[in-house]
């Protein structure tokens, strides 16, 4: 198990993956995480090779100050629906692609919870849109959270629209 946090204020997000190989994908949630100023740790442990050490680990998530789990695999995918399975956290599933269907397995396994046991499912290697998933449910209780998702959200859109006037003003002239 690895673990990493970011700044020295107490996490608010775990984003766990279940093998060090996924870290290049995930670190996207960090980034994204960092940009809106939210502290989260980051974890490498497998839900098939060391299922004591996952649940320990999640048991303790709530105690720490965890409030949402953002969890990545590929292949069988079964890391986040075991965290969504010991703990009442949101989690987030993170489909990474590879093996022989090329992350299609890992987003059918995570998307097809069993009732009771739910993961919110982003598209594959989408780990950017599971933190602002995450920032979008921490923002339902911190104000300011939800200020700074505002104004990237009105980024966002000013920035698409700015593309598209752009691209119409290159088509003009052909």
């Amino acid at each position: 198990m690895s673990q990493s946090s970011s700044g020295s204020a107490r996490a608010r997000v775990a984003v766990v993956f279940g093998s060090p190989s996924d870290s290049q994908t995930m670190s996207k949630a960090g980034a994204t995480l960092e940009r809106f100023g939210v502290p989260y740790e980051q974890v490498s442990l497998s839900a098939h090779r060391a299922p004591r050490t996952l649940a320990d680990y999640v048991g303790q998530l709530r105690a720490r100050g965890i409030s949402v789990v953002i969890a990545g695999a590929g292949l069988a995918a079964a890391l986040p629906g075991a965290v969504a399975a010991l703990t009442t956290l949101p989690v987030i599933g993170v489909p990474i692609s590879g093996g022989a269907l090329d992350g299609m397995d890992s987003m059918l396994a995570i998307a097809q919870m069993p009732p009771g046991v739910p993961v919110a499912t982003v598209g594959l290697n989408n780990s950017t849109n599971a933190a602002i998933l995450a920032i979008q449910i921490l923002a339902l209780a911190d104000p300011d959270l939800g200020f700074k998702l505002a104004e990237f959200k009105d980024d966002f859109e000013r920035n698409a629209a700015e593309g598209l006037a752009a691209a119409a003003t290159a088509g003009v002239g052909q």
